[in-house]
């Protein structure tokens, strides 16, 4: 990827943007700072002022990406939780996220995606397998091993 070496005043009027339009983390913000073409006393100082002007909040970044992670990708809370390690979000922030989703929300959405899934599994005979292919889709979705082994045992 090339880079593209433009101006600091530039670069700081396109990052405002491209932080206003979505909530971004400090990970991804600091790699587009980069790709301007910006050295790390610039990339630094950007980081703070927009930090000061409240167009990048690690915080605010976690709740809405945990949120809407849940709501729309309907993942679990394992799943959420590595995401944002992976996009560099502090443990204190993601533990406030994960606090945010609702336990009632969270239980229909796990019974939901569970009971689709065996229905789904109608057809199949061997109660292991059943067991196991309802296991393993949970488990993607990022399910916790517990409710996953309560569900099963119900079965």
């Amino acid at each position: 990827m090339r880079a593209l070496n433009i101006g600091t005043e530039k670069a700081i009027q396109k990052i405002k943007h491209y932080c206003a339009y979505q909530e971004r983390s400090h990970k991804e913000v600091k790699e587009k700072l980069y790709s301007f073409g910006l050295y790390k006393y610039e990339v630094e100082e950007v980081l703070s002022q927009l930090i000061e002007e409240n167009y990048l909040n690690e915080e605010r970044f976690a709740i809405a990406f945990a949120g809407g992670r849940f709501r729309i990708k309907q993942w679990g809370k394992t799943k959420i939780r590595y995401e944002l390690k992976l996009r560099g979000v502090s443990e204190y922030n993601i533990r406030k996220a994960i606090a945010g989703i609702e336990a009632e929300d969270y239980e229909k959405t796990f019974n939901k995606l569970a009971n689709a899934k065996l229905a789904t599994q109608k057809s199949e005979k061997n109660i292991f397998v059943k067991k196991s292919k309802i296991q393993q889709f949970l488990l993607q979705k990022g399910f916790e091993h517990t409710m996953i082994s309560n569900f099963l045992k119900q079965l």
